[in-house]
């Protein structure tokens, strides 16, 4: 005969890992949402994507099971039991859906293209202000994965002193979006900033053998090969560029500084 406490256990645990598994399910689809659309490669690393999902993940597949396991006692009648669990399931998606805009709030936009580097520009770097007078374009923040921008020259030598000194205090030239334009029109400032891939590996000569596989497997010769910094959030990764239209072709988890 199964004792008392040894039933209440087992029933405990059944409606807790029937609560973690429907959790489960709703991370995956979420998760896939926010890696293969908010933060797709390599943005999940420059941008802290997998960081903020653990943490959203963490919260929402401890706390739910265990309250549920808390609350799931024999004695209860079944109405009683689920309204609970109703209870329990609602303050978890209402927390949820929290962290879930916190993500959004701070995906990635753009990768912009400022002087002599590339910016990882994410939506809450972006003024509102700002934007309301920028290009039409540009008014409405991209929401569906981040995209390629340029900052253009500056117009003046006052522009250029005001940009300068606002950076000091924080503000990133390539958050600027009152300064953005597009990516095409600035391609010949973009290669003539860039350098050799042959530099980079001079610096980082451990690299090379990875590196010249990565360029092999993309069917770039080392010798056309042209990189650019990438600024991420707490990081430096290297773009290497694509010959024919200056676009980023691949991201090497490589300080070029």
């Amino acid at each position: 005969m199964i004792e008392p406490m040894t039933l209440d256990f087992r029933h405990r645990l059944r409606w807790a890992c029937g609560h973690f598994f429907v959790s489960a399910l709703i991370l995956i689809t979420i998760g896939a949402l926010i890696f293969f659309v908010w933060y797709p490669s390599p943005f999940r690393a420059l941008s802290g994507g997998l960081s903020l999902f653990l943490l959203v993940a963490c919260v929402d597949m401890v706390l739910g099971p265990v309250c549920t396991f808390a609350v799931a006692s024999t004695k209860k009648r079944i109405q009683e039991l689920r309204l609970d669990v109703a209870l329990i399931a609602f303050v978890q998606l209402a927390a949820l859906a929290y962290g879930v805009w916190t993500v959004y709030q701070a995906r990635p936009v753009y990768l912009a293209f400022e002087v002599d580097r590339f910016r990882v520009v994410h939506a809450v770097d972006v003024d509102p202000g700002l934007l309301e007078k920028s290009a039409p374009e540009f008014q409405t923040l991209p929401r569906l994965g981040p995209q390629l921008v340029a900052v253009r020259p500056f117009q003046s030598a006052a522009e250029k002193m005001e940009v300068t000194v606002a950076a000091l205090q924080g503000v990133d030239v390539g958050a600027r979006s009152d300064l953005w334009t597009s990516y095409e029109s600035q391609e010949q400032r973009i290669r003539s900033a860039a350098s050799p891939v042959e530099s980079l590996l001079a610096r980082h000569p451990s690299a090379r053998s990875a590196v010249e596989k990565a360029l092999a497997s993309a069917g770039l010769p080392i010798a056309e090969a042209l990189y650019l910094p990438v600024v991420g959030r707490q990081m430096f990764w290297t773009a290497v560029l694509s010959p024919k239209d200056a676009r980023p072709l691949l991201y090497l988890p490589i300080d070029p500084y």
